[in-house]
């Protein structure tokens, strides 16, 4: 824990110096997987608000599952831009999918440092493969076991979960992946920095969005 309060304090004086997070040596981003989003189809339709009678949509209760997708997702700790992916499953293949798109998105000159947990996708041997092909580009920073709150990506999730995913209604699992990458892209047009908002190590931080 000592150690991922550590590098968020970094990047909070990181960010506070430099008013160009490209020009960092050193990016940090926070990266995990939100499983099993459920795409749902109503079986009757939605019926609109009534004035006077009615002030929120109505809604069988009757539903349909199709499935579910894994949202796999990095937030950057500086500029608080969203790299995020939608799969059907989450193996070493997605995850490594996620780290070239990371890769292609930052400058070559940097180092990658990203926080996240011990995910077997994270540490699979086809995922240190890759790693080994790009030398010194990506440092992990790993959360404790049971220390998923730590990471400041959950946040983001919670984002989302309170917003676009929020009571949703799909009619195909492909819609449900269109609306989440059309929700990570409104998120970017507006990015927010996400940081710990105070470092008393001897109790669980509190996040500031």
């Amino acid at each position: 824990m000592n150690e991922v309060l550590i590098v968020y304090k970094e990047v909070n004086l990181q960010n506070k110096s430099s008013p160009q997070p490209k020009d960092l040596s050193v990016i940090t981003v926070s990266i995990d997987e939100k499983p099993g989003v459920q795409a749902i189809k109503n079986i009757a339709p939605d019926l609109p608000p009534v004035p006077g009678k009615y002030d929120c949509v109505g809604r069988d209760y009757e539903y349909k599952r199709l499935g579910t997708v894994s949202i796999l997702a990095s937030l950057d700790l500086h500029t608080g831009h969203v790299i995020g992916q939608v799969h059907d499953r989450h193996r070493s293949r997605e995850f490594i999918s996620l780290l070239k798109e990371i890769d292609s998105f930052y400058p070559d000159g940097c180092q990658i440092r990203i926080i996240l947990d011990n995910h077997s996708a994270h540490i699979s041997k086809e995922t240190m493969q890759y790693l080994a092909n790009r030398p010194n580009r990506f440092f992990y920073v790993h959360t404790p076991k049971h220390g998923s709150w730590l990471n400041l990506v959950e946040t983001l999730f919670g984002k989302m979960a309170g917003t676009f995913l929020k009571s949703i209604r799909v009619n195909s699992v492909k819609e449900l992946k269109d609306r989440i990458s059309k929700g990570i892209d409104e998120i970017n047009q507006a990015p927010v920095i996400h940081q710990w908002k105070n470092f008393d190590f001897t109790s669980k931080p509190s996040v500031n969005v």
